[in-house]
C-alpha cells in the first residue's frame, strides 16, 4: 500500500475524488483511476446523490438515488458520456454540469467492469472486485427463499449496501458493528432495527446471507450489493462511543481518512459523510463540511471533525454524531496509511 509504488493496489488507486465547476459544455474530467461506482452530486446547494456503476453500465446512465428509495432510472441527458483509464466524460446537461453549480464524484475502482460468475453461495451471483479485495460489486437476481451470496472478496466483509434495483425499495445496510440481527437504512434516519434482514448470519470469507424480505431476496427480483472489507491502510468499518463534548473521542483507523461515513446506530438521525475535498480540514481551518447521504442536503458545517494521520477526531456535542453514550457505525476510506501521511 505505499502510495509510491507502481502498482494500483494502493488507496488512491481504488477510492478517489474529483470535483469540478459546472459550464453547460461536454467535458472530460480527471480521475486517478478508471472508477467501476461513482456517487455524483453537486454539493454546495441541494441536489440528489446519482449512483452509477459499471455492473450496469455507468455510460447507460442507470441509476439509483441514495436519497430515496426510487426505483432504478435512466439520466435523460446523458450525462455519463464516457469512461476512460484516468477520465470520466460529462455532458453538457444541467443535471449534473450547470453552471454555477460544484460538483464532486466519490469513486471506487472494482475490475474494470469485468466480472465473472460466483458460485459460492445457494445463488449464483456476478462479482467484480478490486485487486486489493476490500471492495467488490455484486449483482443477483432473488430466491424469496433464506440464502447466500458469493461476495468476491479475500475476507469476511464489515460492510455492505443492498439494493433492489428495479422497484422501489430501502437501501438495505449490513455493518459488523450492529450485527447480523440488525440492519440500517441508508435513505432515511431510522435506527439500525432487529430483522432477519440478513438472515441472522454473519458473512464469511466467500458468502454473505439474505433472508426472506424483498428489499434484499424478493423472489425474481434483481439486486445489486456494495461490500466493503477491513483492509489494513485501505478500509475500516467500526464503531465508537459518543461522549457529549467538543473534545469528542478520537478514533484510531489506521490511516489518514479520504473520506469517513458515520450514523448513530440505535436513534434516529441522519447518515453524516466528510471528506478531505471540500471546504476546511480540521478546527483550525473553520472544519470539515457535512453532506447527508439520506437526503439532498447542502453541504454545513454544523458538525466537525479533524482528519488526522492515523483516524478522526470528533469537535461537536452534537447527538447527531456525538451523543453521550451513544454507539455509531462509521465506514472510512484512506487517503494514506500511516507510515505515509501527513496530519492536516
Amino acid at each position: 500500500v505505499d502510495p509510491a509504488q507502481t502498482d494500483d493496489d494502493y488507496p488512491q488507486e481504488l477510492f478517489f475524488m474529483s470535483q469540478y465547476s459546472g459550464n453547460l459544455t461536454n467535458r472530460t474530467i480527471t480521475t486517478e483511476n478508471q472508477p467501476d461506482l461513482i456517487f455524483n452530486r453537486q454539493y454546495v446547494y441541494a441536489q440528489n446523490w446519482y449512483v452509477v456503476d459499471s455492473a450496469r453500465g455507468i455510460t447507460a446512465n442507470k441509476y439509483l438515488l441514495t436519497n430515496t428509495a426510487d426505483a432504478e432510472a435512466t439520466l435523460p441527458q446523458g450525462n455519463f458520456t464516457s469512461v476512460g483509464a484516468t477520465s470520466v466524460g460529462i455532458s453538457s446537461g444541467t443535471w449534473l454540469n450547470s453552471t454555477g453549480s460544484y460538483y464532486q464524484m466519490w469513486m471506487w475502482r472494482a475490475n474494470g467492469g469485468t466480472t465473472s460468475s460466483n458460485g459460492n453461495g445457494s445463488i449464483t451471483s456476478t462479482v467484480q472486485a478490486d485487486p486489493s479485495g476490500g471492495f467488490s460489486i455484486v449483482t443477483y437476481t432473488g430466491s424469496g427463499s433464506a440464502a447466500t451470496i458469493g461476495h468476491g472478496l479475500s475476507a469476511a466483509p464489515t460492510f455492505y449496501i443492498v439494493r433492489d434495483i428495479n422497484n422501489g425499495n430501502n437501501w438495505v445496510v449490513y455493518a459488523k458493528g450492529a450485527g447480523a440481527t440488525k440492519f440500517g437504512v441508508l435513505d432515511t434516519t431510522a435506527a439500525f432495527a432487529t430483522d432477519p434482514m440478513f438472515n441472522n448470519t454473519a458473512p464469511t470469507n466467500t458468502v454473505f446471507s439474505v433472508g426472506t424480505s424483498t428489499e434484499t431476496n424478493g423472489s425474481g427480483r434483481n439486486y445489486i450489493a456494495y461490500c466493503f472489507a477491513n483492509t489494513e491502510g485501505y478500509i475500516q468499518s467500526g464503531t465508537y462511543r459518543g461522549n457529549g463534548n467538543d473534545d469528542g473521542p478520537y478514533i484510531c483507523t489506521g490511516f489518514r481518512p479520504a473520506m469517513v461515513i458515520m450514523k448513530e446506530r440505535d436513534s434516529t438521525d441522519d447518515w453524516v459523510l466528510y471528506d478531505d475535498q471540500r471546504g476546511g480540514y480540521n478546527l483550525s481551518q473553520s472544519g470539515n463540511t457535512a453532506l447527508y447521504p439520506n437526503d439532498n442536503y447542502a453541504q454545513d458545517n454544523y458538525f466537525t471533525i479533524d482528519i488526522l494521520s492515523n483516524g478522526f477526531k470528533l469537535r461537536t456535542s452534537s447527538g447527531t454524531i456525538n451523543a453521550s453514550g451513544a454507539t455509531y457505525i462509521y465506514l472510512a476510506f484512506a487517503q494514506n496509511p500511516f507510515q505515509y501521511a501527513t496530519a492536516r
